[in-house]
């Protein structure tokens, strides 16, 4: 189930958690985040390969390409056996922004992005279906857990893809991580 939970950001003991999809999607959209759902135009098995991944939704990627003018569109997956599970874990758990904006859609799995805006963290539960488009310079971090299991459409704008710039604050670690998260909800 996707879910949202609105925190201050010097307060993770008391967030607001939302889960009405429409109701998240505006309160995303206040801070400039879209979200939407997509359904595959096909079925595909869950071991499928990229290209099989990015035919099932060949029709929403290019309405996103073109109206963004993305350049390039690639699939990540990992499970919970993937041998960098645990550094491609840390890469992503520090607060960062981009200069380009981010977007991530759930082919599969579950994973969890926190949104640092204004006074404010977002953090949002994305599932099977989820797009989310994170502005530029927004600072956020993501968490896929201790045991990662998802698959996601990525699309950029740059050919270079993800570049990250890091801001250097330890607000992750005060906030829960996806396991925790999970726990709660």
């Amino acid at each position: 189930m996707t879910v949202l939970t609105v925190y201050p950001d010097n307060a993770p003991q008391n967030g607001v958690t939302l889960r009405d999809i429409d109701t998240i999607s505006n309160e995303l959209g206040r801070i400039g985040v879209q979200f939407e759902r997509w359904q595959a135009d096909c079925a595909f098995a869950s071991d499928a390969d990229a290209d099989s991944v990015l035919n099932a939704y060949q029709s929403s990627i290019a309405r996103l390409k073109q109206h963004y003018g993305f350049q390039s569109v690639d699939v990540i997956s990992l499970k919970p056996d993937h041998p960098n599970k645990q550094a491609l874990r840390q890469k992503f758990l520090a607060e960062h922004t981009h200069a380009d904006f981010e977007v991530r859609f759930f082919v599969e799995g579950k994973g969890l992005f926190f949104l640092h805006a204004g006074s404010q963290v977002h953090a949002l539960l994305c599932e099977q279906g989820d797009l989310i488009s994170v502005p530029a310079d927004t600072p956020h971090w993501f968490d896929m857990g201790e045991n990662p299991d998802f698959k996601c459409i990525r699309l950029f704008t740059t050919e270079d893809g993800w570049i990250a710039d890091f801001t250097g604050s330890d607000i992750a670690l005060r906030f829960p991580t996806f396991d925790q998260y999970l726990a709660t909800v």
